[in-house]
């Protein structure tokens, strides 16, 4: 039998953990009680986890063996993914108390059909950037605004394609305008040319398009 609990939702995760254990001494109602085993990430011992689910425990009934943050190193993390089917096989309960866990690791715990408690705080909803503030920037070459308006745009989720397309737009916005009051006409229609195949051009390379983009800004005047 296996158990997830997971999430970044410490208190409710643990009321609930702490709830479920309680509820799995009642259950086992047995001569010998369930025998209870901890293992964290620094005493995983791959040989004594596999004898809990090849055999029952020799001093009661059943047991059950409750993890902690062992997900955090690879080597321990790939040892334990591909045994969660033994252990959802076996008469023995196999619970797991996590923090939070990627879609990989989530789907493999489904494959193994376990029961699975996912607790996540409430995500904070961020007001939407207003792009134009980097492009006047840019427009205005004013270099440290652009940067942070680069930058914040970033952490409020905007995608480097809308980056670049409001960029592109007032790189074009000026050179119809016949505005070369900040930039000359060649730098302007160098700028347009550069940019429209940056990230792709990035990506193509293996490079980071991010850094590629960022390097721009910072570069452009």
């Amino acid at each position: 039998m296996l158990y997830l609990f997971s999430g970044d939702d410490t208190k409710n995760k643990t009321l609930s953990y702490e709830k479920f254990m309680e509820s799995l001494t009642v259950q086992a109602g047995m001569p010998g009680g369930t025998e209870t085993f901890f293992i964290n990430r620094n005493d995983f011992d791959p040989v004594q986890i596999e004898s809990f689910y090849s055999g029952a425990s020799l001093f009661s009934a059943s047991c059950a063996v409750l993890f902690q943050d062992v997900f955090e190193r690879e080597e321990t993390r790939d040892f334990i993914l591909g045994k969660l089917a033994f252990m959802s096989q076996s008469g023995n309960s196999f619970v797991f108390l996590e923090g939070k866990l990627n879609k990989p690791i989530l789907d493999a715990f489904k494959k193994a059909r376990a029961e699975i408690n996912i607790f996540e705080l409430p995500k904070e909803k961020l007001e939407k950037f207003n792009t134009f503030l980097l492009a006047n920037a840019f427009g205005e070459k004013d270099k440290l605004n652009l940067w942070i308006y680069f930058r914040q745009a970033l952490s409020r989720g905007v995608s480097l394609e809308e980056i670049v397309g409001v960029l592109f737009w007032k790189i074009k916005d000026l050179l119809l305008r016949k505005n070369f009051s900040k930039f000359s006409e060649g730098q302007l229609k160098a700028f347009a040319s550069k940019i429209s195949y940056l990230l792709p051009e990035a990506r193509k390379k293996g490079l980071d398009a991010e850094s590629a983009l960022e390097q721009f800004l910072l570069e452009a005047f």
